[in-house]
């Protein structure tokens, strides 16, 4: 990365990909934290020397694995007025077997192959099942972190039996962890 093209956003990323707050950053690289959140706001244009203190602070400290840095984006989601039948094709094509649920971009709900089991396992008509709406047989939305957030704390996460951890930034839904994610993300330690 040329230190002349870098933005604010991408020392922010960076930082966060390391996992690191704005303080750490900051004292390490011997500069204030209200300058490094103006650097990565954009609000300020800092000289040389002073990005190339913040970046090898950033870059000499070791990487912890943080929710941003083992989650996939996009994220595959339904809306609450999707039909079942969707969410389950969507499943099938991603190959996957939980769906988060949206409405009007916030995190609702979510649904699961074994939901949609029991609906069907409990329907004398699995066909209406299909054309139910999301909405009428999804639970409560997985549980959600900053994208900062540690992969340990992700792990412990996992103890409540839920399958998925959403990531979430600045309200906005940027990605999703599952079992395995975190899993793999500790073997290649």
């Amino acid at each position: 990365m040329s230190l002349s093209v870098i933005s604010g956003e991408d020392l922010r990323r960076l930082r966060v990909s390391h996992g690191l707050t704005q303080k750490e950053v900051a004292k390490k690289a011997g500069v204030s934290q209200s300058l490094v959140a103006r650097i990565e706001a954009g609000k300020v244009d800092p000289r040389l020397s002073t990005l190339k203190k913040i970046l090898n602070s950033i870059m000499s400290i070791k990487v912890k694995k943080t929710a941003m840095s083992v989650m996939h984006s996009p994220v595959v989601s339904v809306r609450v007025k999707d039909s079942v039948k969707k969410a389950v094709d969507l499943m099938e094509k991603h190959g996957i077997s939980q769906l988060p649920v949206v409405d009007d971009g916030m995190i609702v709900g979510s649904v699961q192959e074994g939901t949609i089991i029991r609906k069907l396992l409990q329907s004398k008509n699995p066909e209406k099942i299909f054309r139910l709406k999301v909405g009428e047989v999804m639970e409560e939305p997985f549980t959600m972190v900053a994208p900062s957030t540690s992969i340990d704390e992700v792990l412990t996460l996992f103890t409540h039996e839920k399958p998925a951890v959403l990531v979430v930034d600045k309200g906005k839904l940027v990605g999703i962890i599952t079992k395995i994610d975190v899993i793999t993300s500790i073997r290649s330690e």
